[in-house]
């Protein structure tokens, strides 16, 4: 399965509709929640007629519709895909579907753009990971991206047997000659873990070995990857892909959320020195509309009907002249998608947080500044 990567989404965050609005279609398909397809068939119809009752006469809109439901009804291999996006304009014949290893929430959008931002959430939850897994003769490299495996290497170096060995000066030698042997593998599978880096990339590495080797490991490894390195799993080096993917999604979202918590403690901690950070809706998107974000912090459900201006890209939290340009504005359903779309068409990073109450209480949205 194609992975959708944050350049991807920059470009379907950046398309306009010109003519016709964009239709945008999320769809839980997820089989261990809805083993019965006819109930996922069932849910996206009824999207599809709530989205017939808003598009009017809008014959774009109504091809849009007409589409996602023949695609939905011709079904996906759920052994894999458990979330589906689609994007869609006939007017201007732009239409691309997105299979998603994890699920997402039911949701129709008529916008004038993509709707993005479950993209965006479910790229934030799920960057690339590795998994190097040892003992003493074994070792298995494990590349993850969105819970998907998409690389694993295995080596094994068998430790030579001396069982019928009964001279004591005999067996230290065989002793010491083991424990070389061990030193040696060990290295050797700090060596795939870098040659796996090298090959894929991953933006954080987890680790799992017995206490007695576990420092040794991790001190073997190059420094691109101990800086790289999170946390320790607790998983033999023989389980199995789906046992390893389970622990390591696990420890991620315990760091993904610590990752949450820095982000906000930095936040708060810019708004008490009156520098560096905005919270609340209304100056966040002054600073964008600035373009003086570096990093958007949002929560995950926060949605508010806005405005922006589709001459010179202004949002804004209410209308209905553009205090910029004076053109008039458009009505939007969501500005917080809107400044999620702006910042990234600002190359600006944007984190999602769940239910995280320090955001809340800030008014689930802010921004470090770069200025």
């Amino acid at each position: 399965m194609p992975v959708i990567t944050q350049d991807e989404i920059r470009r379907l965050a950046s398309f306009q509709g010109v003519d016709a609005p964009v239709t945008t279609c999320y769809l839980d398909v997820d089989g261990r929640r809805h083993p019965r397809f006819a109930e996922v068939v069932h849910r996206a119809e009824r999207m599809v007629h709530a989205g017939r009752a808003r598009a009017g006469d809008n014959r774009s809109v109504i091809a849009d519709l007409e589409k996602i439901e023949a695609l939905v009804r011709g079904g996906f291999d759920r052994s894999h895909v458990r979330g589906v996006a689609v994007f869609s304009c006939s007017a201007q014949r732009f239409w691309q579907v997105v299979e998603l290893p994890m699920a997402v929430r039911d949701q129709l959008v008529l916008n004038h753009s993509p709707y993005v931002r479950q993209l965006e959430w479910a790229l934030d939850e799920g960057e690339r990971f590795g998994v190097l897994l040892a003992d003493r003769q074994r070792a298995r490299m494990f590349v993850f991206e969105l819970g998907e495996l998409v690389e694993s290497s295995e080596l094994f170096e068998q430790l030579p047997r001396h069982d019928d060995d009964d001279q004591s000066y005999l067996k230290d030698q065989v002793q010491d000659h083991t424990a070389a042997l061990a030193h040696q593998h060990l290295r050797h599978a700090a060596r795939v873990a870098f040659d796996v880096f090298q090959r894929e990339g991953f933006e954080r590495l987890l680790v799992g070995a017995p206490d007695e080797i576990a420092n040794e490991l991790e001190a073997a490894l190059h420094p691109y990857l101990r800086e790289r390195l999170e946390a320790r799993l607790s998983v033999p080096v023989g389980a199995s892909a789906d046992v390893i993917r389970q622990a390591a999604l696990e420890v991620e979202a315990e760091v993904e959320r610590r990752g949450e918590e820095e982000a906000v403690g930095r936040l708060r901690s810019a708004l008490g020195a009156r520098r560096g950070g905005v919270a609340g809706l209304e100056d966040t998107l002054d600073a964008l509309n600035q373009r003086r974000v570096e990093l958007l912090l949002v929560s995950h459900d926060f949605a508010e009907p806005g405005w922006r201006c589709p001459a010179c890209h202004h949002v804004a939290r209410v209308g209905r002249a553009c205090p910029m340009c004076e053109a008039e504005m458009d009505q939007v359903d969501d500005v917080i998608e809107e400044a999620v779309e702006e910042a990234l068409a600002q190359s600006c990073d944007v984190e999602f947080c769940a239910q995280n109450a320090d955001l809340d209480v800030l008014g689930r949205i802010g921004a470090l500044l770069r200025y």
